[in-house]
């Protein structure tokens, strides 16, 4: 199998011998103290919702400047479940404190965030605008809702702010769709599905784990924030009644560059859906006009991770949506009249992508170059992939699309580093700048593993990363829209929250400047309307901009 993939990077490596850039990740995971291991509840049963995995997510819960982790867990699963009922310790999520010198402390009993349940997904976002980041964990059956109380622990408050649900929540996301000031939340939700409704599959003669085509679809879930602390479930006034696609992951972004944020649904087995904001509180699905609901054939895939993100700097989001073996990950390419074109293969990313099977995915600068990269999450879902699809693999090694800035990717990979060439199960995937270095570190999850931390230690280019706060804007600035302009290089990036699989990333902004000495402009565009900018900027510094406060105000 190692030798299989190896050949296949470095055929593919010097079919590209343009590549020369000096990308080097380094799993550090041991050295920083992270002894987190997933676990699925698998015992035997190939039950449908083992081998999904969990999220993660960055955020900086306790202000210090450093950006910590959060790490989703499962649970036991019968006959686990009872059999564990007397041990002391059950599987629990994680809370990493980062203590600033490359090291983590796990601190979630304090915290009071070590929830139990058999988890999936995680968002960040301050709900109530009180400066402290609130946490949202999606499980199978029992949704929870962590307020932050300021001093370095949590509360329940999932009964308070009224988003609990016992359905099977995958992705979330804080957004504040009609830009009141006050942070909205969006959850997909999976399939109708219970452990006694589980149904035994099989594939030429072996067991193997469901076709999710064999359970019905959930509606997904848009809660809107009242701004006393509480939510309203507002899913199908909104417009959302028909979200019944089997969703895994969300991706928000303004893709029409109107000053609202818009989202795109990303399904198993089933359409993907384009919710275009109509500005009045209500969304109307697009997917099928803007092109991106099926594939360039016309069919449904299995949609696990999407991202939006401008890869070509031409000041419009583009989309990425990683899908199934034999299914292309698929790049979208925003063409500003409300339409998108299939750049799959015509970007090198199409033909490399069909051996995996694909899941956390995000655009990001790993070479800070300018121009935004992709990493891709891989690992099958079922182990014995091999009895019944010869050229199927279990354990899969993870992709960096180096960004070639001509509206192509090289795979760059097996050139990164050997902690870039192991083979795991992948599932989450987000990024950081952890170390506060200036370039971004990645973190992937892996089911029934420890989690691998890649410390980026590669490139001499410069860089800025913003933390925007907003004041009639939601606190954290969510859907502000920021342009990084030096010399004849302009970039955009959003404030968001919640993308990829199942994860949240830093949602400081991090702009790569290449060689470029000097910034010559900021623009930023809140959420509220606001429009500021900032000129002559030095490069290599993480500078924090407040809502009202920026200099050269327009």
């Amino acid at each position: 199998m190692k030798t299989i993939f190896f050949i296949f990077f470095l055929l593919l490596f010097i079919s590209n011998p343009s590549h020369t850039v000096p990308l080097q990740f380094t799993s550090v995971t041991k050295e920083a103290s992270i002894h987190f291991k997933h676990h699925d509840g698998s015992s035997g049963q190939l039950y449908f919702i083992e081998p999904l995995g969990a999220g993660a997510a960055f955020l900086d819960y306790n202000n210090d400047g450093f950006q910590d982790i959060y790490l989703v867990n499962g649970a036991d699963l019968p006959p686990l479940a009872e059999e564990r009922l007397n041990e002391e310790e059950p599987p629990r999520n994680a809370l990493y404190r980062n203590n600033g010198d490359g090291t983590f402390t796990d601190v979630a009993i304090a915290a009071a965030v070590a929830h139990t349940g058999y988890g999936m997904g995680c968002a960040v976002g301050d709900y109530n605008n009180d400066g402290f980041s609130d946490l949202y964990v999606t499980n199978f059956r029992a949704n929870v809702f962590f307020h932050n109380n300021g001093d370095g622990t949590f509360t329940d408050a999932t009964a308070e702010t009224g988003t609990g649900d016992t359905r099977w929540g995958a992705s979330c996301a804080f957004v504040d769709y009609d830009n009141d000031g006050f942070l909205d939340l969006y959850v997909t939700n999976y399939v109708k599905y219970t452990i006694e409704s589980d149904q035994v599959c099989m594939n030429k003669g072996v067991r193997v784990y469901c076709d999710p085509r064999l359970y019905e679809g959930e509606l997904d879930a848009l809660y809107h924030n009242n701004g006393d602390g509480t939510f309203t479930d507002v899913t199908e006034s909104a417009g959302f009644s028909g979200a019944t696609g089997r969703g895994l992951a969300l991706a928000w972004g303004d893709y029409d560059d109107d000053g609202d944020m818009d989202v795109y649904i990303a399904n198993d087995a089933d359409q993907n859906f384009l919710y275009r904001n109509n500005d009045d509180g209500t969304f109307t699905d697009v997917s099928l006009t803007a092109g991106v609901g099926f594939s360039e054939d016309g069919e449904a895939e299995n949609g696990m991770g999407a991202d939006f993100g401008d890869y070509d700097n031409d000041g419009r989001l583009d989309l990425v949506v990683t899908n199934f073996q034999d299914q292309t990950n698929t790049l979208y390419h925003n063409e500003e009249n409300g339409l998108f074109s299939d750049m799959s293969y015509a970007s090198q990313i199409g033909t490399m992508s069909l051996p995996y099977l694909a899941w956390g995915v995000s655009f990001c600068d790993c070479d800070n170059d300018g121009y935004q990269d992709l990493f891709i999450a891989n690992g099958h879902l079922d182990a014995n992939v091999q009895a019944f699809n010869p050229t199927g693999f279990y354990e899969q090694p993870n992709l960096l699309f180096h960004n070639n800035r001509d509206g192509t990717f090289d795979e760059v990979g097996v050139d990164s580093g050997s902690s870039m060439r192991l083979e795991k199960v992948s599932r989450g995937f987000a990024y950081s700048d952890y170390d506060n270095d200036g370039d971004l570190d990645l973190l992937v999850t892996n089911l029934k593993g420890t989690p691998d931390l890649l410390q980026n230690r590669g490139g001499q280019n410069t860089w800025l990363i913003l933390k925007l706060i907003g004041t009639h804007s939601n606190r954290d600035a969510i859907g502000a829209r920021v342009k990084v302009i030096t010399g004849n290089l302009a970039q955009i990036r959003e404030v968001r929250s919640g993308s990829s699989y199942l994860s949240q990333n830093d949602m400081r902004l991090h702009f790569g400047l290449g060689k470029h000495r000097q910034i010559d402009r900021v623009e930023i565009r809140w959420p509220s309307g606001l429009q500021e900018r900032l000129e002559g900027v030095e490069v290599n510094q993480t500078l924090t901009l407040i809502e009202g406060t920026v200099k050269s105000s327009q």
